[in-house]
């Protein structure tokens, strides 16, 4: 799933995200949603979110979660 449309986006989630030194080569970071920060509904983009690590980007695959709660 990419990461254009917040309504997929909640945090807690697993993602991959370009952070903005990375725009050029494409490079994903992998990390949990600790905030969304766009507040449109979509972009084209992506959503830009800020990882638990402070880490900021825009997403650009969401992970599918396993179980509940991951279990």
């Amino acid at each position: 799933m990419n990461g254009q449309n917040r309504k997929d986006i909640r945090p807690g989630q697993r993602v991959a995200i370009v952070l903005k030194q990375d725009q050029r080569t494409g490079r994903r970071t992998v990390g949990i949603v600790k905030d969304i920060l766009t507040s449109s509904p979509y972009h084209s983009r992506g959503i830009k979110v800020r990882l638990e690590d402070g880490r900021i980007g825009r997403v650009q695959e969401i992970f599918p979660e396993e179980g509940q709660n991951g279990e």
